[in-house]
């Protein structure tokens, strides 16, 4: 087992330990190292989607399919009882209900007392989510457990053409989430993904507390950010509902999930006086930075 620990901040006052998965010999062989690899959350999540497993519209075009599997801990075996899993996904015609009471192919569950969850909807298709750049057909999945941090993951499809194509699909911590879609004796369509979950970095909550807020941007106070906090996580806002940001250590946050070569991170001050600024830093593939600084107005 790795164990680091993080010291007091002398900024953010916070004290932080992360134990990151491990592995073990069980008398025949060697198991464990099986946490399931994070992707990104994507613009399109809502929360307090209705609690429900079958996304099934009447009318409506699609393939059905079961999509279920199981929650572990994070020694790889151990049932997790009543973790919540939440699956939002597009339509049969490649879109997401953003606005709509409905929640259309949106909802969550609750595992059982083996760990296990299932939903009842129909198989995602590719997208054109920008000029000559389709989006591989996948579901989204985020599942929140007492004791761990909540993961946001992406399940893809084997024999999907536009994988190759898309830098979050092809990135090598996705190869275990290109799932089969497996056809059962009575014809109908199944996909299976167990999950175990794994204790992650996190900062202290009342430092996250103070870093929520408004900022503006030093040098156009038209561009705006705010930031909020989410199940003990800090999170910025998108047109939609918002993105996760994953603490990584002397007050640094990283958007997770990013293609190989691209880095995205914001770095927070706090001034003696309790002003509060984060510098945003972007780079692309070829290493072109981009950076802003954003000042906390309320």
């Amino acid at each position: 087992m790795q164990r680091r620990s993080f010291i007091r901040n002398t900024t953010l006052g916070a004290i932080a330990v992360s134990t990151s998965g491990f592995i073990f010999f069980n008398g025949k062989q060697y198991v464990g190292d099986c946490e399931t690899t994070s992707d990104i959350l994507g613009p399109y999540y809502r929360p307090n989607s209705p609690i429900r497993n079958n996304f099934i519209i009447k009318g409506e075009k699609g393939t059905p399919v079961e999509l279920s599997g199981i929650i572990k801990h994070d020694d790889c075996t151990t049932p997790y009882k009543k973790a919540k899993v939440e699956l939002w996904h597009c339509s049969g015609s490649g879109e997401y209900d953003n606005t709509s009471d409905e929640y259309r192919y949106r909802g969550t569950t609750f595992t059982d007392d083996k760990g296990n969850y299932s939903f009842n909807t129909i198989l995602p298709v590719p997208y054109l989510a920008a000029p000559d750049y389709w989006r591989p057909a996948h579901f989204h999945l985020m599942i929140t457990a007492e004791g761990y941090q909540p993961l946001v993951t992406q399940l893809y499809f084997s024999g999907d053409t536009h994988i190759s194509g898309d830098p979050y699909a092809a990135s090598p911590n996705s190869k275990r989430r290109i799932l089969d879609v497996q056809t059962k004796p009575d014809g109908s369509k199944r996909v299976s993904f167990d999950v175990s979950m794994a204790v992650k970095l996190a900062v202290e909550p009342a430092a996250i507390d103070k870093l929520a807020g408004t900022y503006a941007n030093e040098k156009d106070s038209k561009d705006i950010s705010e930031l909020f906090v989410k199940d003990k996580l800090l999170w910025i806002k998108n047109s939609v509902f918002g993105e996760d940001l994953e603490y990584v250590g002397n007050n640094l946050f990283h958007y997770p999930g990013l293609p190989a070569g691209m880095v995205g991170t914001l770095l927070f001050e706090m001034s003696a006086g309790g002003g509060i600024k984060y510098t945003s830093t972007f780079s692309d593939e070829k290493g072109a930075m981009q950076t802003a600084v954003y000042i906390k107005t309320k």
